[in-house]
């Protein structure tokens, strides 16, 4: 991916605006605990990833020529161990951003034993949090406050399948509309081993099992969707897209999915030679649908 990520940067670097780093939270985060962690970026999987993220901070790329009204908040997959900021944050905020639309890239905290009791609630309440706060920024960005949603890569998708399936009490924490490439969205018995190891921490309860069964409580509320995925994806299986979309479709609600022969995982923006750079077009014209 290396040859793509530099061109990308590149085009990004001419056409990139006005960018805008925020705190997530004023004053200590829920469910954070001291700590002497330090936050570091080191590459992993030939892509520049941020370690030890215990300070969530939102970077906002306002839409660029004709604004579409339309903001989406970008969480980077890594297995909840690690977040590609760059292949599946930057260049993919910086890339709706030069469409119209308002992309505002997520460092969410990393469940971290070391600085959470409770580390499994730490990356879903900085999504819903983020999201809360676009809604309250949209007159400053343009942004329409019914028309903002969640996106998400991998860990980064099952974190926003959660979001998108788990509604809030508070409406402004809840998206608009969903964005899920390569994501997890089902608890099987590898999925739920992951969970335990690298969110929980510790065994999953049974009530908890049945929450994280993300799929099964899609219904009527739950926001239209786009789905990416390739074929060959041998970390995330094709499958966990393919029984979301169709459960979305089951109560009625708006999807629209595209799979790829080959990609693999972690794709991020995509590539020419095997066809999976097309999908931003793809999602750009979507959510201006929406």
């Amino acid at each position: 991916m290396k040859p793509v990520i530099t061109l990308l940067l590149m085009f990004v670097a001419l056409i990139s605006g006005a960018e805008e780093t925020i705190d997530l939270w004023q004053g200590e985060a829920p469910y954070s605990k001291p700590n002497s962690l330090e936050e570091y970026v080191k590459e992993s999987w030939g892509v520049p990833c941020a370690h030890n993220v215990t300070k969530p901070t939102l970077t906002i790329h306002s839409a660029q020529g004709e604004n579409t009204g339309r903001a989406v908040v970008v969480l980077p997959g890594g297995g909840y161990v690690l977040e590609s900021i760059v292949a599946e944050g930057q260049l993919i905020a910086e890339s709706l951003s030069s469409q119209g639309i308002t992309a505002a890239v997520l460092k969410y905290r990393l469940p971290l034993l070391e600085a959470s009791d409770q580390p499994h609630l730490v990356p879903i309440t900085d999504a819903r949090k983020a999201i809360s706060l676009m809604k309250s920024m949209a007159k400053k960005y343009g942004v329409e406050r019914s028309k903002v949603g969640i996106m998400g890569f991998s860990a980064g998708g099952h974190l926003a399948t959660a979001v998108s399936v788990l509604r809030s009490d508070n409406k402004d924490e809840n998206p608009d509309f969903s964005v899920l490439i390569y994501p997890v969205t089902t608890l099987g018995a590898e999925n739920q081993k992951w969970l335990e190891e690298d969110l929980f921490h510790r065994p999953m309860t049974a009530d908890e099992m049945r929450l994280y069964s993300l799929v099964e409580h899609v219904d009527g509320a739950t926001p239209p969707a786009f789905l990416l995925h390739a074929y060959d994806d041998e970390v995330v299986p094709v499958s966990e897209s393919i029984v979301f979309a169709e459960a979305l479709t089951a109560v009625g609600q708006d999807v629209e999915v595209h799979f790829f022969a080959r990609g693999g995982h972690g794709f991020g923006p995509g590539r020419l030679e095997d066809g999976t750079g097309q999908w931003l077009a793809l999602l750009a014209d979507w959510i201006k649908r929406q």
